[in-house]
């Protein structure tokens, strides 16, 4: 009952009940990333006549959080690219991190030297700024 409740109330925490009647009679499922987000294109890859081109969307696990989207699926869902990373036999170089969702707002959040929100002190100013006032 109280996930009825959520789909019927909120679009934050998941799909609506609008997006799982529109996905049930519209959709077909493409394929899942690593966090559980279900990706879906209108059925057979036909185009959409108001845009010219196929629909393609997301079904998050959990709350709806653009940054949850890996790099390749970000492409495909734009149409950067025409193939799901399901399809693909992409390997990542060595260099290249794993995909990381945005922190912002969170205790994991980037916080660099200088910041107020850092742990421990401020570096003492060096004394080459000069604070302008008006008039002069």
């Amino acid at each position: 009952m109280k996930n009825f409740l959520l789909q019927f109330f909120t679009w934050w925490s998941g799909q609506t009940l609008g997006t799982r009647f529109y996905t049930w009679r519209n959709g077909e499922f493409v394929g899942e990333d690593e966090f559980g987000n279900k990706y879906y294109r209108t059925r057979g890859g036909r185009k959409d006549p108001a845009l010219g081109i196929e629909r393609r969307w997301v079904i998050y696990n959990g709350e709806a959080e653009a940054s949850m989207t890996p790099p390749g699926w970000n492409g495909w869902l734009h149409h950067t690219v025409d193939v799901p990373p399901t399809q693909e036999d992409y390997k990542p170089r060595e260099w290249q991190k794993p995909h990381r969702p945005n922190y912002t707002g969170t205790p994991k959040a980037y916080r660099p030297a200088g910041s107020t929100l850092a742990s421990g002190r401020r570096p003492q100013a060096t004394g080459d700024y000069q604070a302008w006032s008006p008039g002069s």
